[in-house]
């Protein structure tokens, strides 16, 4: 059996190398040659298998049909004041995923990963105004850094660049997207985890809101920008195995960020810095 310090553990190293390769992974997905899949579809597919997951993990849990069902009748359905507390996190999570597109189909890669770090930036800001926490001298020196590096990173950049494959790409605009989905995860992370913490709702059954309530605006965005062309061409339209595994790795990374933010002790914030230890 795995104990808690080994899970926090694994879940951050995990967490570490899922970050890394989603991005490498999104990048490579949106710029090759070929029929190029529709990301708000992609998203919700990643949604989907996210509740999916979440729904055996609440099984497991309870370990009976009976008190499966008698769980998510209580927590769901009798307590809707409370499955609505995850609202504003559940739409956010499905604007930042789209936004983290639009960024990946615009910055190379490097660029990419570097920029989306200011993530640590916002989950800070956000830690200190919604849950009042102090950070050490040591982690403002280290934010202030990290700032600077991104600064750098976006002077060396130039402003539209067309691959080989033909694709165009708008600096401005993969930064910019980049940008606004660093708040959106800094809030929506922050606010997650004042939600999780101050109930004792299993992470999972909070996972299932969180996804049941992020699925019917996910579905309402694939139709507002790519309707046209899921109607002529199919919802999965450009998958292939690649797209596949992306939307697995991609609904692996909330399931990990849920086991950071239910098995640390601290915030996010001390959690983000831990990782970016890591990484030196």
């Amino acid at each position: 059996m795995i104990n808690g310090q080994t899970l926090k553990y694994v879940s951050l190293v995990t967490l570490t190398l899922q970050n890394a390769l989603v991005g490498l992974s999104m990048r490579y997905a949106r710029t090759r040659s070929g029929d190029l899949f529709l990301s708000s579809t992609a998203v919700v597919m990643s949604e989907f298998l996210k509740l999916l997951t979440c729904l055996v993990l609440v099984y497991i849990e309870e370990g009976e049909l009976f008190k499966f069902y008698n769980a998510l009748k209580q927590t769901i359905i009798k307590e809707p004041v409370d499955t609505l507390k995850v609202c504003v996190p559940s739409i956010l999570y499905i604007i930042q995923n789209n936004l983290l597109y639009v960024s990946a189909s615009n910055l190379d890669a490097a660029t990419y990963q570097v920029t989306y770090q200011l993530k640590i930036l916002t989950t800070a800001f956000f830690a200190v105004v919604i849950l009042r926490r102090s950070l050490r001298k040591s982690q403002w020196s280290a934010l202030i850094l990290l700032v600077i590096g991104v600064v750098l990173v976006q002077l060396a950049q130039s402003g539209t660049v067309t691959l080989p494959s033909g694709i165009q790409q708008n600096h401005l605009l993969g930064f910019t997207a980049a940008l606004s989905a660093c708040f959106l995860s800094g809030f929506a992370g922050i606010y997650f985890e004042k939600i999780l913490k101050g109930s004792d709702i299993s992470v999972w059954m909070r996972n299932v809101q969180l996804s049941l309530l992020s699925l019917p605006f996910g579905l309402a965005t694939c139709f507002l920008n790519d309707g046209d062309v899921i109607r002529k061409q199919g919802f999965f339209f450009g998958y292939d195995s690649f797209i596949y595994y992306l939307v697995v790795l991609q609904a692996g990374g909330g399931l990990i960020v849920a086991l950071v933010v239910n098995y640390q002790p601290k915030t996010i914030i001390d959690k983000h810095s831990s990782i970016e230890k890591s990484d030196v």
